[in-house]
């Protein structure tokens, strides 16, 4: 979305949490343009990029982002907040609309909307994240769509869903069983006189491998067998190799090809060869 087209204002329009109803009947107040309208304002942000007409195309199709927003409202996450991100959408949307294609701005829009508000949910409806690639996201809410009406599947269902989808009978159990989980607050839970409702928090039973002590001097004897080969296999580059690798490499301020040109009175490229001749040593060494 280009700067300019972000700054098409909205202000009359405020959204924020508690407000949705009053957001929902203002836009819903907003003439809904024609299909000529709509091809004269394209044109005009196409062309000309006249920000007005943006504005309008963009306040004329709040109405339909409100629609599709409601349709996520299963997902436990604020209205106003799924609103917001289709808003963005829909901007996007305008930004790339092209008036030749003759179709209407809304049915090329709701693409956008919803890859907006998918994002969204994908970022904060667990804080551990469900679905990373493609496939899962697909997976995720076609699956979670099927679950309101079917529940648990069976394996038939399994199988069903895995065909339709294009994935592995595997991959819709997993994405079942993290569909079907709750997150666990980490931290320790007040405690209750209730001796038969005892909630026991991850924090009570979770290993913390950083207080191993074993782990910790393996660490610590790890590093110092590292820092030791580092410094025999500098000790076998000639002087100038060494001063190069240490210069580009150790030091905090790091030296430019350029400044170590100047000073060996040779090119850059010299200079380049020489330090990846002496890194390709160094593995060696220490692999050693």
């Amino acid at each position: 979305m280009t700067t300019a087209l972000a700054r098409v204002n909205m202000n009359q329009l405020p959204l924020k949490a508690g407000s949705e109803d009053a957001y929902i009947q203002a836009v819903n107040q907003i003439p809904v343009l024609s299909a000529s309208e709509e091809q004269e304002l394209a044109r005009a942000y196409r062309d000309h990029q006249d920000l007005e007409a943006a504005r309008r195309m963009v306040l004329s199709h709040l109405r339909f982002v409100v629609h599709v927003a409601r349709g996520y409202s299963g997902y436990g996450l604020p209205l106003s907040d799924l609103i917001q991100e289709g808003n963005v959408g829909l901007m996007k949307a305008v930004k790339r609309f092209d008036p030749d294609v003759k179709v209407r701005l809304v049915s090329f829009a709701v693409h956008w909307i919803r890859a907006e508000i998918h994002e969204y949910i994908l970022r904060n409806w667990r804080i551990v994240k469900v679905a990373t690639t493609k496939a899962q996201r697909k997976l995720f809410f076609n699956l979670r769509s099927s679950k309101k009406r079917l529940g648990w599947f069976s394996r038939d269902e399994v199988n069903s869903v895995a065909r339709d989808l294009g994935v592995k009978p595997e991959q819709v159990l997993e994405m079942e069983s993290r569909l079907s989980g709750h997150d666990v607050a980490f931290d320790p839970q007040p405690e209750t006189d209730d001796e038969d409702f005892v909630v026991r928090s991850p924090a009570a039973y979770l290993e913390d491998s950083r207080l191993d002590p074993a782990a910790a001097i393996e660490e610590a004897d790890w590093d110092a067998h590292q820092t030791d080969s580092l410094q025999r296999a500098l000790a076998q580059l000639d002087e100038r190799s060494r001063d190069i690798v240490a210069r580009r490499w150790l030091a905090d301020d790091k030296t430019t090809l350029q400044e170590l040109a100047d000073q060996y009175s040779v090119s850059a490229e010299r200079v380049r060869q020489l330090e990846k001749n002496a890194l390709k040593k160094l593995r060696t060494a220490m692999a050693a």
